[in-house]
């Protein structure tokens, strides 16, 4: 199929490289605002080689075009569309641009977060009863986009179009042959679908925050709790592990668009307000222990904090956790040594040169170097099994601080360390 993806989004990123593989003829435009020579050297995409890979063979193949003006492209079967949510207009422009030079078939693809019903205002846009707009909403993973794309557990299709159903299974054919993988509904439904999915893991993580909280209060050991609900068959494991906090840029921003689509609906979203909050009241947590430790004496100690991102596998900071940390550790005149394998540039552009800031490129340990506490926030894997006899030597006051419970309490505490997580604690 001769298919044109539009945008400089992971997503498209992403279908750019899995459809070109599979044998389509594809042209990619990308977004002016990131055109192609900048894309190519951006961080996020440097974290996905197998996507950077298989683009760079594409192209030497032929099977993909990278183009910098519409102006280059021609009549398509599929037009896939992966924009940032604050592009809607550029996607409007867009299509409204393929529909004027375009007679044939067309299927147009939103795989946009969007608001709800924009797939329908898109459609409004083409020319002719047999060009379609469907929505399949953006489900990928930062880190192994890949192997979401090429091995879905499921296609949410929005789509009220026999003819573009079957359209769109030819095009995702080589990635829907293990199991039948495409679940199919009215595009608003697909569209709501996406939010509430997000919705849903959100209230689950900041449920299991709020026991660890009372967990801490009753001297109970959380993991104990969240194993006894996650064997509940009705309840699972999944999204069950409490932590420092939630961020990034989908997770974030779909629950936003969530509560906006109920306030314009007129309904209040007293839960989702909640989830909110508890979310960000949770990225205070690791700095509340550290008070409550010294007993609010903190002004002149310098913490050593491994993890930026906001999670492991990324360069980015949407949200994360550590930018809340920052702030209220720097408000209590506290010097922060900082880690990460990939965010320290993207922490660096958000603060700048903060007086109250190392930031530690090379090693995790460097961070430690005079250091009264280590305070874990974002659980990459160098960071699971530390040398605790070298920490206990170096900080000062012997004091972990495990924002994502992924150290064993009385193992960290028979190291001679003082060890503090979320709904989880041990003594030397």
């Amino acid at each position: 199929m001769r298919i044109i993806v539009h945008g400089s989004e992971l997503a498209a990123a992403t279908a750019a490289a899995a459809l070109a593989s599979v044998g389509h003829q594809l042209t990619w435009y990308p977004h002016p605002d990131l055109p192609g020579a900048q894309l190519f050297e951006a961080e996020w995409l440097s974290r996905e080689p197998v996507v950077i890979d298989q683009l760079e063979e594409s192209r030497r193949s032929g099977a993909l075009t990278l183009v910098d003006s519409p102006d280059s492209l021609g009549e398509a079967d599929i037009v896939w569309l992966a924009l940032a949510p604050d592009q809607r207009e550029a996607a409007e422009g867009f299509v409204d641009t393929i529909a004027e030079r375009q007679a044939s078939p067309l299927v147009v693809v939103n795989n946009s977060t969007f608001p709800i019903g924009q797939t329908e205002s898109l459609e409004a846009l083409l020319r002719h009863a047999s060009q379609v707009a469907v929505v399949l909403p953006d489900m990928l993973e930062e880190g192994r986009a890949w192997q979401v794309f090429t091995r879905p557990t499921r296609w949410l299709l929005g789509c009220e179009d026999d003819w573009a159903e079957r359209q769109m299974r030819e095009l995702l054919r080589a990635f829907n042959r293990r199991a039948e993988n495409f679940q199919r509904m009215p595009r608003r439904a697909a569209e709501l679908t996406k939010l509430a999915i997000n919705g849903m893991l959100a209230t689950r993580i900041s449920y299991m925050n709020e026991v660890a909280g009372l967990a801490d209060s009753l001297g109970v050991d959380v993991e104990h709790v969240r194993k006894g609900m996650g064997a509940d068959t009705r309840i699972g494991y999944e999204y069950l592990y409490p932590g420092c906090g939630f961020g990034g840029p989908n997770f974030s921003r779909d629950l936003m668009r969530l509560a906006d689509v109920q306030v314009a609906t007129g309904r209040e979203s007293h839960l989702l307000e909640q989830v909110l909050d508890i979310n960000e009241h949770k990225k205070e947590t690791l700095f509340r222990k550290l008070w409550g430790y010294f007993h609010g004496q903190l002004e002149g100690r310098t913490v050593a904090i491994w993890g930026a991102a906001f999670k492991p596998g990324t360069a980015r900071i949407d949200h994360a956790p550590v930018l809340t940390l920052l702030r209220a550790l720097w408000a209590q005149g506290v010097h922060v040594r900082l880690h990460d394998p990939a965010a320290l540039p993207a922490v660096s552009a958000e603060v700048g040169n903060h007086p109250l800031l190392t930031l530690c490129p090379d090693n995790p340990y460097d961070a430690c170097e005079g250091a009264d506490a280590l305070m874990l926030v974002t659980e990459w894997k160098p960071y699971w099994n530390p040398d605790w006899r070298r920490l206990a030597e170096m900080l000062g006051a012997k004091l972990i601080l495990d924002g994502r419970n992924i150290y064993d309490p009385n193992y960290v505490a028979a190291r001679g360390l003082v060890y503090r997580g979320i709904g989880r604690r041990a003594d030397p």
